[in-house]
């Protein structure tokens, strides 16, 4: 029989410690997985107690990721939850992730950049 996860549950584990992540309409405990994630554990805490599901799509999930994330699976959300949830910031959840994908992404071209932009004047310079 299938786990049903209230949103209050939802709610209550929404801490490093403790965390699930709903996305379409299943709720997985990612509170083991926090520390692995390659975006960094503020974008999976920024999507607690929110439905995670257009976060989690708009970053293009791989193949792997999507295996990974059936592992962690507990239950499913109640069915009357998802209007109590739907009117609780959705609309924020997507831009907060978005947000932080944004500010990795620019540090991973700045800093190389950067490192390459060094060492050609320390070359030019040096001679």
């Amino acid at each position: 029989m299938v786990k049903v996860i209230t949103y209050e549950e939802l709610k209550a584990h929404s801490t490093k410690d403790s965390l699930y992540v709903l996305i379409h309409g299943e709720v997985y405990d990612a509170t083991k997985f926090i520390d692995e994630h390659p975006g960094g554990d503020d974008v999976i805490l920024a999507e607690a107690a929110k439905d995670a599901t257009q976060a989690f799509e708009d970053v293009g999930h791989s193949d792997e990721a999507r295996e990974i994330l059936a592992t962690l699976l507990v239950g499913e959300f109640e069915k009357d939850g998802a209007l109590k949830l739907d009117s609780v910031n959705v609309s924020r959840s997507g831009a907060s992730v978005s947000d932080a994908v944004e500010q990795g992404s620019n540090l991973m071209y700045f800093v190389p950049l950067t490192l390459l932009g060094a060492y050609f004047a320390w070359r030019f310079y040096g001679a």
